[in-house]
C-alpha cells in the first residue's frame, strides 16, 4: 500500500525532471511553432538510456521496469507532450512488440538500435475504418514466394516518418477462421515492415491541433513485400498480442497525462504568484486559489491511479481494468487542468508560445489516442458485469 517511490525510482524521476526543465523546456516553443521533430533532444534521451528503461540489459536496455518509464514520461510531459509521446510510442508501441513477441533473431536485429534511441519504430494499427474497432482491419497480407505481400493503409501512426524510423509493425488480415459460435472471423497477424520497403509509402505529415513536434503520418502499402520471417509472433495472434501491448501502454499514457496535468498546476502556481490585480497577486483571490487547488487534486488522483495500475502489473496481478481507469482519469485530468490553467492565465493563456496554451492544444488527444475515453468506460463497465 506504500505509494512512495524507492530511492532508485526517485533518483530517476529527479534526474529526468532536471533534464526536462533545463534542456527540453527552453526549446519546446520553437519546435512546436516550427512543427519540427526534436532530433537533438531524442539523441540526448537515447544517451541517458530513457528508450531502454524497461528492457533487459542483454538487448542493450537499462534493466528497469514500466514504472521507471512512467516516471520519465510524467516529468517530460510537464514541459513538452510532443517529446513525451515520442518516447512513449517508441517504447510501448515501437520496441515493446519486438521484445514481447519477437524471435531471438528479430530481437538481435532490431532491438539494440530501438532501445538506444538510435532508431524509432511505429505501431501500424489504426486504419480509416478501424480505430476503436481495430478488429475491423482491412489491410491484408498474403504469402507469395516466401514473402508476405501487404496491401492496405494505416492512419495516425506516430514515429512512422522520421529520418531515424527503422520499421513499422503492421496488423494485417492473413486469413479467416471461425469463433466459438461458428461465425467467420478475420485472422489478424503482425508483420514487421522495414522503412524503405518498396511499395511502403509514408504520406505527408498531418497538420495537427497539438503535439506539433511529434511525428505522425498516414501509411500505405501496395504490393509491399517482406520476408516470411518478418512475421511477429504467431500467425493469427496479432490482434490479441497488440491488445495486451495496449493494456500496458495505457499505463504509460496515463503517466504522460498526469505529467501534463501537473505541468498545468506548476505553471498556474507560478503565474498566480507573479500576476497582480487589485493590488495583490491573483493567487490571493479565492476563486483563483480554489481553481488551482482542484487542479492539484486531479493531478494527485491521476498519479495514484497509474501508480496502482503499474504496481499491479509489476506484481504479476491483473491490471487491465486499473489501466483503463488510470487512462480515463489522467486523460480527463490533463484536459480539465489545461482548460483551467488557460483561464488562470487569461489572455496570456491564449498565446501559443505559452506552455499552458500548448497543453490546451496537446491534451485533447489524451482523451482519444491509445483508446478513447469511451473505450475505457466500456472496459470498466464490462468488468462490473454490465
Amino acid at each position: 500500500m506504500n505509494v512512495e517511490l524507492d530511492e532508485e525510482h526517485q533518483d530517476l524521476s529527479d534526474t529526468v525532471r532536471a533534464f526536462a526543465d533545463e534542456v527540453i523546456a527552453p526549446v519546446s516553443a520553437r519546435h512546436d511553432a516550427a512543427h519540427e521533430f526534436p532530433y537533438d533532444i531524442v539523441a540526448q534521451m537515447g544517451e541517458m538510456g530513457l528508450f531502454g528503461l524497461p528492457f533487459p540489459e542483454e538487448h542493450g536496455g537499462m534493466g528497469g521496469d514500466l514504472l521507471a518509464l512512467c516516471l520519465a514520461l510524467e516529468q517530460i510531459a510537464r514541459v513538452d507532450q510532443s517529446v513525451a509521446i515520442t518516447l512513449e510510442a517508441a517504447v510501448s508501441l515501437g520496441a515493446m512488440p519486438i521484445h514481447r513477441f519477437g524471435t531471438e533473431e528479430q530481437k538481435q536485429r532490431w532491438l539494440p538500435d530501438l532501445v538506444a534511441g538510435r532508431a524509432l519504430a511505429g505501431f501500424g494499427l489504426t486504419e480509416p475504418g478501424a480505430g476503436s474497432d481495430a478488429g475491423g482491419t482491412r489491410t491484408t497480407a498474403r504469402r507469395e514466394d516466401g514473402q508476405w505481400v501487404l496491401d492496405g493503409a494505416k492512419e495516425f501512426i506516430t514515429n512512422s516518418g522520421t529520418e531515424i524510423t527503422s520499421l513499422v509493425t503492421v496488423t494485417a488480415v492473413t486469413g479467416t477462421g471461425t469463433d466459438a459460435g461458428g461465425r467467420e472471423r478475420k485472422e489478424i497477424s503482425t508483420i514487421v515492415v522495414p522503412a524503405g520497403t518498396p511499395g511502403f509509402e509514408v504520406g505527408a505529415a498531418y497538420d495537427k491541433v497539438g503535439w506539433n513536434a511529434s511525428d505522425t503520418h498516414p501509411l500505405s502499402f501496395q504490393d509491399a513485400r517482406v520476408p516470411e520471417g518478418n512475421l511477429l509472433g504467431e500467425e493469427g495472434r496479432g490482434y490479441a498480442n497488440f491488445l495486451s501491448i495496449l493494456d500496458e501502454g495505457r499505463i504509460a499514457i496515463a503517466a504522460l497525462a498526469t505529467g501534463a496535468a501537473q505541468g498545468c498546476v506548476e505553471e498556474s502556481v507560478r503565474y498566480a504568484q507573479e500576476r497582480r490585480t487589485f493590488g495583490r497577486p491573483i493567487g490571493e483571490h479565492q476563486a483563483v486559489a480554489f481553481r488551482i487547488a482542484r487542479m492539484q487534486a486531479r493531478a494527485h488522483t491521476a498519479r495514484l491511479a497509474y501508480y496502482d495500475a503499474a504496481s499491479r502489473l509489476l506484481a504479476g496481478r491483473p491490471f487491465k481494468t486499473q489501466a483503463a481507469i488510470a487512462k480515463l482519469v489522467a486523460g480527463e485530468a490533463a484536459m480539465d487542468n489545461a482548460r483551467d490553467a488557460t483561464q488562470v492565465f487569461g489572455g496570456y493563456g491564449f498565446v501559443n508560445e505559452s506552455r499552458v496554451a500548448r497543453h490546451y492544444r496537446d491534451s485533447k488527444i489524451l482523451e482519444v489516442g491509445e483508446g478513447t475515453t469511451e473505450v475505457q468506460l466500456m472496459l470498466v463497465a464490462r468488468e462490473l458485469g454490465l
